[in-house]
């Protein structure tokens, strides 16, 4: 399976961040890139194209776009995905790592895990809609699903 060697996210005209979804942002592009599994796969009778692959996530018209170029910068095409799906599951994250968040500042470390439990398994659920929403166009294992997933919370934050 390929790779994806370079992520950008095209967060212009939206909010700044929390500090904390920063960190989520960083943590999830570098985790990305230093291990993942992305494969375009062939459409129209052609070969699929071989990567690495570069990419581009942003939110266009209310629609998550997925740009993808070879490691040279011409372009592969462009996945457009209704947000409408992911919308509950983003949601969902979001108040949970909220809780997250709070329950590390004050709470004993078994229920720190406990919610991390829960996190984890919305994190899950999200990559899964990915993995779905993506059939038949591309291909990902499911630790390339949940850091794109999160890369689409930070976008969809400002969405």
């Amino acid at each position: 399976m390929s790779r994806i060697c370079q992520i950008d996210i095209d967060d212009s005209g939206l909010p700044t961040p929390t500090p904390e979804i920063e960190q989520e942002r960083k943590v999830a592009v570098f985790d990305l890139l230093e291990d993942n599994s992305f494969m375009l796969l062939a459409r129209d009778g052609q070969a699929a194209p071989p990567g690495p692959f570069a990419m581009r996530l942003a939110i266009r018209d209310r629609r998550l776009v997925i740009a993808v170029c070879d490691e040279a910068g011409l372009s592969l095409g462009e996945v457009l995905l209704s947000l409408g799906p992911f919308r509950q599951v983003v949601k969902d994250y979001y108040q949970i790592c909220g809780s997250y968040f709070e329950a590390v500042k004050r709470l004993p470390p078994s229920q720190i895990e406990a919610i991390d439990m829960a996190r984890r398994g919305i994190h899950n659920e999200g990559a899964r809609i990915l993995q779905e929403r993506l059939e038949g166009k591309a291909d990902m294992d499911i630790d390339t699903a949940r850091r794109l997933f999160t890369l689409i919370c930070v976008l969809h934050f400002g969405g």
